[in-house]
């Protein structure tokens, strides 16, 4: 019988709880923050709440991806324990990670030439690729082979659809995203731009609408028209948030009443630190799967 493990890294935005229950291995990005450099462990060592709270304040984080010898390092005691290993990783459109983590795989290889690593651009983000690594374990769960695993991982990635949007611009602003007069504008007329990620994985900004709760309803609308099954929708649903809880709540009765099949109801998690560093507090995003993003 195939001995493989599946594994990611922290972007993945999942607790530490739903993945070590699912044994599955993560690999830390690392993040500075007030001078002090952090290990992205999740929310132990700092707490999500005390980071938002930092950020509120005026502190700019700074995340590191990633690297080779980062890679190395997680992969290689696997290896030594006889397993072969499948690996999804954070977007590469929005990260190098990928890269790193796959030139890590392939040198590994040389050294134990009979060990395979197969490393997977999920081409998604925060929950999303959460959602995504939720399906490759149920799939793994069943009996997929390592090859069968990656074959779906690739042919489900691009139905995965993100929509999320922002109450607050300021950190936007913060991190040079938009301007200081856009951002004065958009926050005194109370705009929050619907965004989603694209086919190469990048972010998009689809509509501006003016306020959370009718960007949240606008959101909803989007799963309507884009999710399998319309109102029949049967599969996992998630949503995250950086530090607006009581917002994901909104989002999610309105889900949850829009489409009763939902496995398990809506689920909602909290954006890390390293999604949450280039957000700020005040960010719903919403993840299910239907069509394919093709833009």
């Amino acid at each position: 019988m195939e001995k493989y493990m599946l594994t990611c890294d922290t972007a993945v935005d999942l607790n530490e709880e739903f993945l070590t229950s699912r044994n599955i291995p993560y690999v830390s990005f690392h993040f500075t923050l007030d001078d002090k450099d952090y290990t992205d462990d999740l929310g132990k060592t700092l707490s999500y709440e005390e980071f938002y709270k930092k950020i509120d304040a005026g502190s700019m984080p700074i995340t590191s991806q990633v690297n080779i010898a980062e890679g190395l390092a997680f992969f290689e005691p696997l290896l030594k324990e006889g397993y072969d290993i499948i690996h999804l990783a954070f977007s590469s459109g929005l990260s190098g990670t990928y890269n790193s983590v796959r030139n890590a795989a392939e040198e590994l290889m040389e050294s134990y030439p009979d060990r395979r690593i197969i490393v997977i651009d999920s081409l998604a983000a925060s929950s999303g690729y959460g959602l995504l690594l939720d399906a490759m374990y149920e799939k793994k769960k069943s009996g997929a082979t390592m090859d069968e695993l990656a074959e779906f991982a690739n042919e489900q990635k691009l139905h995965v659809q993100h929509w999320f949007y922002t109450t607050d611009l300021t950190h936007f602003k913060r991190g040079g995203r938009i301007s200081a007069t856009a951002c004065a504008i958009g926050n005194f007329l109370n705009l929050c731009p619907l965004m989603n990620v694209d086919s190469q994985g990048k972010l998009a900004v689809k509509y501006k609408v003016k306020g959370k709760k009718k960007a949240a309803k606008e959101a909803a609308a989007k799963m309507l028209e884009l999710c399998e099954n319309q109102k029949g929708y049967n599969r996992r649903c998630y949503i995250s948030n950086s530090g607006c809880r009581e917002d994901a709540l909104f989002l999610a009765d309105i889900l949850n009443e829009m489409f009763p099949n939902i496995d398990g109801g809506v689920q909602i998690f909290d954006i890390g630190t390293i999604i949450g560093t280039h957000t700020g507090r005040g960010t719903v995003a919403l993840f299910f799967f239907g069509e394919e993003r093709k833009e």
